[in-house]
């Protein structure tokens, strides 16, 4: 097993296709793309369970290469976000695949997974910053300004490059320069408010596919696990945790109102994402374990969420949710799909998002009162933000049509599968909270171990800066 670079294959064979689409110009490049996302998943998903029975459950890379390393952390984000590049990929039929961009998706898909395959420092800087190369393309593919785009992304290659260079340095304002210049880093990432609207620009102006695949794997959670928990103060991480709380308020009583469809689910995956930095930045062992469960739930329950409304707009047109559709009749598959991963998102019971929810609040509650009942009202306005949704695509009026409307194979495929994972989920949670509470020990031991090693170095350079009393004392005069 150990003679072939499995986990570096996982990496490249997305790139492999992207390089294929584009040297043969097929026709056929949704077959392709396919083709490649699946193999990628179904690798992935392998290597997953052989490392479940690895008793180190890390992994280094091929040939003694220390850029890739996957841990018990990391290890379950990657055939998660290689499951969601499938299924939105499964997905895109009929008239969709005219404007996604496949090749695109493919490359986006490889700078990803490399991205959560790593925790050193300046290659995570280097993927995360081409990351940002594929959407901005697509905005220009499709002649939409890509000033707020840029103007955000800018600032967070900006800020990321320049931290990682200031981290490497000792002295003590570099050190506070590069703690505000990764934080920023961190908060454009992730969308939090203030810098949430190159994601609203974003979901307007590209494909919904394309969207849904550049925030569904959140790696601005993973950038603040890596960069941010290990090294930076307290001071930093009870920022970004305020920031993410009050996004999470802000976000879902934007989903409350919203009259497009597109804006309303761009702001319930931001205010669950947000949910998921709270969670890490508590620095609990129940907070961390809770924020990795609700990674997995919210990836899989948002992108289910997600796919559905993209084929339900496949169908009529951008939804606008001032007016009642009436599809149940038309769609009751597809309406019973989209309450569930809806519902899922923000914890009812026997799904995946449940016991997530309820490990967040127990662990904001012991954290601060004040930060779970936040939490609490976030996740209230969500739930009322999906129902609402519900009600006015599926209920309230018949909608009279000529046309069939019912969900075509491949896109059953892709929602049934989601949605029996996040019944499995929900109704056998113990296999996905262990692995979560195994990670967060791990992850809280390495920053203790960071910690430590900080200090001792602190201490090591105050020594160095007193002079020895010895050497600078005079020199008492002997008699002659």
């Amino acid at each position: 097993m150990n003679a072939i670079p499995w986990h570096e294959l996982v990496i490249c064979i997305p790139l492999l296709g992207f390089l294929w689409i584009r040297a043969r110009a097929s026709s056929d490049a949704r077959r392709v793309c396919l083709a490649f996302a699946a193999i990628t998943l179904a690798l992935s998903c392998g290597l997953y369970l052989w490392g479940l029975e690895s008793p180190s459950g890390s992994f280094e890379g091929f040939f003694g290469w220390n850029l890739i390393h996957i841990d018990q952390f990391s290890a379950p984000l990657i055939p998660l976000t290689a499951l969601i590049y499938f299924v939105t990929l499964l997905a895109t039929v009929g008239h969709k695949t005219q404007q996604f961009p496949f090749a695109g998706a493919l490359i986006s898909e490889s700078l990803t997974l490399g991205t959560l395959s790593t925790d050193t420092t300046w290659w995570m800087i280097l993927l995360l910053s081409l990351s940002v190369v594929p959407m901005w393309f697509e905005l220009k593919s499709r002649g939409t300004s890509t000033r707020v785009y840029e103007l955000h992304q800018a600032i967070f290659v900006g800020c990321l490059i320049l931290g990682g260079c200031l981290s490497e340095r000792t002295s003590a304002p570099a050190l506070n320069l590069s703690v505000v210049l990764l934080t920023i880093a961190v908060l454009v990432r992730s969308a939090a408010f203030p810098f949430h609207l190159w994601r609203i620009d974003m979901f307007e102006k590209a494909s919904f596919g394309s969207s849904i695949l550049m925030v569904s794997p959140m790696l601005g959670a993973y950038l603040c696990m890596r960069l941010v928990l290990p090294t930076e103060p307290d001071w930093a991480l009870h920022t970004i945790s305020f920031l993410s709380l009050a996004t999470s308020v802000y976000a879902s009583g934007m989903a409350l109102v919203q009259n497009d469809g597109r804006r309303f689910f761009c702001y319930l995956f931001l205010s669950h994402s947000s949910l998921v930095l709270v969670g890490l930045e508590l620095a609990t062992p129940i907070g961390l374990t809770a924020a990795l469960c609700m990674w997995l739930s919210v990836g899989l329950a948002l992108t289910s969420y997600g796919i559905t409304l993209r084929c339900i707009e496949a169908r009529v047109g951008r939804i606008d949710l001032n007016r009642y559709y009436g599809l149940y009749t038309h769609m009751p598959t597809m309406a019973a799909f989209f309450l569930l991963t809806g519902l899922a998102s923000v914890g009812f019971p026997c799904t995946i998002g449940f016991i997530a929810g309820e490990l967040l609040i127990e662990s904001a509650m012991d954290f601060s009162p004040w930060i779970g009942w936040i939490v609490v009202l976030a996740t209230a306005l969500n739930g009322i933000a999906v129902l609402r949704a519900y009600f006015r695509i599926f209920t309230g009026t018949k909608h009279p049509t000529t046309i069939p409307m019912r969900s075509q194979f491949e896109e059953r495929v892709a929602i049934v599968g989601l949605s029996l994972l996040i019944l499995a989920g929900g109704l056998y949670p113990q296999p996905e909270v262990e692995s979560s509470y195994q990670a967060a020990i791990h992850l809280l031991e390495d920053y203790h171990r960071s910690d430590q090693q900080r200090s001792d170095q602190k201490r090591s350079d105050q020594q160095h800066l007193v002079p020895d009393p010895a050497a600078v004392s005079p020199q008492t005069p002997q008699a002659d």
